[in-house]
């Protein structure tokens, strides 16, 4: 894709934070929006309406849980029918919390792994069809934490490492016709349950080679640069983290 005009491209966790910055990062290249939100209704369609004040049509909100494995090739259904096409994938939804080794059970399992693997997994295999007709691609937000750990978050950090191990294999299968790319963000948005307190994000921060912390405008660009001007790029992950993980 040498030009994201009129593609069609699906965001999952798009109504807030780092999603609904892609969106618009990618709507302003010209892309239409397959928003996917799971309980912030409010947000998603503020962000439709939004989209489409600058360009009627352009964008749509699709609820689904991606917890939901039977939703999934329900969701990718849905708008390969209303759109017509489905042109690239971008693996954004995900959750974060603290899981120590002895607060580890199969709730924080299904929920961990589900919307960090097992979710990116099954949408794209319900997604690959209509890929390969577009040569489309997929993005998958990792973490940086894929490969050098998180104290305290060791189901978070396995989940993400099978989703990087993921990103490879899928480039190896989905190949020549459709690239898969991945992107470790580093510090850009910190958890909203205040579990990094000032303390903690001055010393997450000092460890930076940049010493800031990134916006989510900076995970959007990579994005739209693996969407559309890599060609020759697939298997990969990007790291968008200030140099933090240099010096983890």
């Amino acid at each position: 894709m040498d030009t994201l005009k009129d593609k069609v491209v699906l965001v999952t966790g798009a109504a807030r934070r780092v999603g609904a910055e892609i969106a618009r990062v990618l709507h302003a290249e010209g892309a239409v929006l397959a928003l996917h939100y799971r309980g912030s209704k409010p947000e998603a369609q503020a962000l439709v309406a939004e989209l489409n004040a600058s360009r009627p049509g352009s964008a749509l909100a699709f609820q689904a849980d991606l917890l939901e494995t039977g939703q999934l090739s329900r969701l990718v259904e849905e708008i390969a029918n209303h759109f017509g096409r489905l042109d690239a994938l971008v693996n954004n939804a995900s959750s974060f919390f603290a899981t120590p080794l002895s607060a580890i059970g199969e709730g924080e399992w299904n929920d961990l792994v589900g919307t960090n693997l097992k979710a990116p997994l099954f949408l794209s295999q319900a997604a690959a069809p209509h890929l390969a007709v577009a040569r489309g691609a997929i993005v998958n937000i990792t973490d940086i934490h894929a490969e050098r750990p998180l104290k305290n978050y060791p189901l978070y950090c396995a989940a993400k490492a099978g989703l990087a191990g993921l990103t490879r294999a899928l480039a190896l299968e989905l190949g020549p016709h459709v690239r898969v790319n991945g992107i470790a963000p580093g510090p850009i948005l910190w958890p909203e349950d205040g579990s990094f307190d000032a303390d903690a994000q001055a010393k997450v921060v000092s460890r930076t080679l940049l010493k800031r912390c990134g916006e989510p405008a900076d995970i959007a660009r990579t994005v739209r640069f693996l969407l559309a001007d890599a060609p020759y790029v697939t298997g990969q992950i990007i790291a968008v983290d200030g140099g933090r993980s240099v010096v983890l």
